[in-house]
């Protein structure tokens, strides 16, 4: 009889044996392959941590012991065991999210899915239980070894240790990878921790040994674990770095042994301080096709077949990331100043084609986007020229060093922001929808939005040869459209996509809009109302012929895949009134809250951001002020618009 659907939360782990726990680990990996194979997801993450979260569930009470997923892409099997087992519109509206949700689940913390944070999250909850008199309570954060890469987990390491009277189990779920395998320092740390051959050897024969004397031996064994410990760290140097911190260190433990992790947990749930539980894992345990995906072992996938893991879904487009990935290894051909860094995202940006032909010419610095930019800024002071490729949401992590280490020094560096805009079933901490608003703060700053790949190629070419200021190319998730050609290039460089005799409205479509740009005045044409269509190209700072065009139209309309306060179209109507013209301006965008996950057109609609609400709504602004004028032959109608005031 099947043991999953009666999971209806952690405490029905309690009565299971070990044999039923090893077996509803195995329904449970079935049931990922099955159930992600149909939605999309992160599949990978989630078939390595089973075993691992069943044994955390079985030894603390969530969620009075709240758990802390860093990230949470790697909390399915925590959702299934807390009662939410119908994936079956896993990542759509109204089916679960792909991360933690508070909404959904009480055991649910923190729902952010940027690395690196939850060490800091679970100082400050830690520190709250023990203050608010609930210090007998356990916080539990499990991050992954790649997140180690981020200066935030250092920093509360540095804090945790500060206060030892608290319960604080933090579990490394150590797979080698980010996205991809991890690098630096402390994944060669690491490394020498799983492959440690005294250790594990010594380990192992002693285990045996204290067992064969029954549960007297089993304690004996736990007893004297800690001193062995500090034995092999002589000569493996495994736990000196976690001791230095004065923080206790449990493992490695193999982290899809369930009753060796009963056993190091309920250890570590005891000791009554501050305890770093270092679990080995394997990212796509027991599924094949992830196993053999030497490039991220299934991280993320699409809808795909559950035999095979191949893809049921092809696209039939180029990929925005793709058109990127080609340009800038075009770019480094030509100019071998340029070089390439990442954020542990080599892949996902884009960056690989440029790695396999320039290896020597990237810097991946893992989930460290502070340290990137700031290494970017002293690249370009020694002459070089870096291109960071990072997606958009997590390019709110580095404002101050865009601010002070690059813009400050007028440092010569390249922003790639891909994902830009609504990116849809990944939910509220995924959507790049802040980079507009928050970038074009920092002064002397230039941000390109490219319409389709063409531009995207030359405007990275134009970014390049900038040496004195930041630059920022920022494209949406999917893939690019078709060529959108111009109508005329304007001297500063704005495109003109769509224009009407009557000068009635004029629209600036920025970036993935232009396509609606042009549908909106195609359907206000039919309506008698004229409607220019202009896409700047570099948004910031305001063009010329924006300005221009503007003081001869009676309305504008700004369309931004971007939040509306802050955003382009606050900008273009600030300079306006600079320049002293009147022009009203209606800023059309995204709302200035957190969206949650659907599909983009679905969030889109929502905001009112479709060909259709915006033609309608230009029209009822007009209301019955539209009067035919005397036209020439050939010319179209025109409509004697009223002067429409800024919202």
């Amino acid at each position: 009889m099947p043991i999953l659907p009666n999971i209806t939360g952690p405490r029905d782990l309690d009565g299971l044996s070990p044999e039923q726990l090893a077996e509803l680990a195995a329904e449970i990996r079935a049931f990922l392959v099955e159930n992600v194979a149909r939605t999309g997801g992160h599949l990978g993450p989630n078939l390595g941590v089973v075993e691992l979260t069943i044994a955390l569930h079985r030894v603390f009470s969530s969620p009075d012991d709240p758990f802390i997923f860093d990230t949470g892409h790697q909390s399915y099997v925590h959702k299934l065991l807390t009662g939410r087992q119908d994936f079956s519109q896993l990542r759509s509206r109204g089916g679960l999210a792909g991360y933690p949700q508070r909404s959904e689940s009480p055991h649910d913390v923190v729902e952010s899915s940027h690395a690196s944070s939850s060490l800091s999250w679970a100082d400050g909850v830690s520190r709250a239980l023990t203050a608010t008199g609930r210090a007998d309570r356990h916080v539990v954060a499990v991050v992954g070894d790649g997140a180690l890469t981020g200066g935030m987990t250092w920093e509360a390491l540095n804090n945790i240790s500060d206060d030892n009277e608290r319960n604080l189990v933090i579990v490394v779920n150590d797979n080698g990878r980010s996205y991809a395998p991890t690098i630096g320092g402390m994944s060669r740390y690491l490394n020498r921790v799983r492959t440690a051959s005294a250790y594990r050897d010594l380990h192992r024969r002693s285990d045996r040994l204290f067992r064969a004397f029954g549960p007297f031996g089993r304690a004996m064994f736990r007893g004297v674990r800690g001193g062995t410990h500090g034995f092999l760290s002589r000569f493996t140097n495994n736990v000196a770095l976690y001791s230095n911190l004065d923080i206790k260190y449990l493992g490695p433990v193999d982290g899809h042994d369930i009753p060796a992790l009963l056993e190091t947990l309920s250890l570590a749930k005891d000791y009554g301080a501050p305890v770093i539980v270092h679990a080995i894992t394997e990212k796509g345990r027991g599924y094949q096709p992830a196993l053999d995906d030497v490039a991220d072992q299934f991280h993320a996938v699409g809808r795909i077949d559950p035999k095979t893991g191949g893809a049921l879904s092809s696209s039939s487009g180029t990929a925005w990331t793709s058109v990127f990935a080609d340009a800038l290894v075009d770019v480094g051909a030509r100019n071998q100043n340029v070089i390439a860094m990442t954020a542990a995202m080599l892949r996902p940006t884009g960056l690989a084609p440029f790695a396999e032909r320039f290896p020597e010419r990237v810097y991946d610095v893992g989930i460290a986007e502070q340290h990137a930019v700031a290494s970017a800024a002293g690249l370009a002071f020694g002459g070089l020229h870096p291109v960071v490729a990072i997606y958009a949401t997590f390019m709110n992590r580095a404002f101050d060093q865009v601010l002070m280490d690059v813009a400050l020094h007028k440092a010569g560096v390249t922003f790639v922001l891909d994902r830009a805009g609504v990116t849809g079933p990944d939910g509220p901490s995924h959507h790049g929808v802040w980079d507009l608003a928050m970038l074009q703060l920092v002064p002397g700053i230039r941000i390109a939005a490219p319409r389709d790949g063409e531009r995207l190629r030359e405007l990275l070419d134009e970014a390049v040869a900038v040496d004195d200021a930041p630059t920022v190319i920022r494209y949406p998730k999917g893939d690019a459209p078709d060529e959108i050609a111009a109508v005329q290039r304007l001297a500063d460089g704005t495109d003109v996509l769509a224009r009407a005799a009557a000068e009635d409205v004029l629209i600036v479509a920025i970036g993935a809009f232009a396509t609606m740009g042009v549908q909106i005045a195609e359907m206000l044409e039919a309506q008698g109302i004229g409607a220019t269509v202009i896409d700047p190209r570099w948004v910031v700072p305001v063009q010329p012929a924006v300005i221009e065009l503007a003081s001869r139209h009676r309305l504008v309309i700004t369309l931004e895949d971007g939040i509306r306060v802050g955003g382009i179209g606050t900008r273009v109507r600030q300079v306006l009134r600079e320049a002293g013209i009147d022009t009203g301006v209606d800023e059309l965008g995204l709302p200035g809250e957190f969206l949650d996950h659907a599909t983009r057109d679905e969030i889109l609609a929502d905001a009112g951001l479709t060909a259709e609400k915006i033609t309608a709504d230009v029209i009822a602004q007009v209301g019955g002020t539209r009067i035919p004028v005397a036209k020439a032959p050939g010319q179209t109608g025109a409509i004697d618009l009223p002067l429409h005031q800024s919202r």
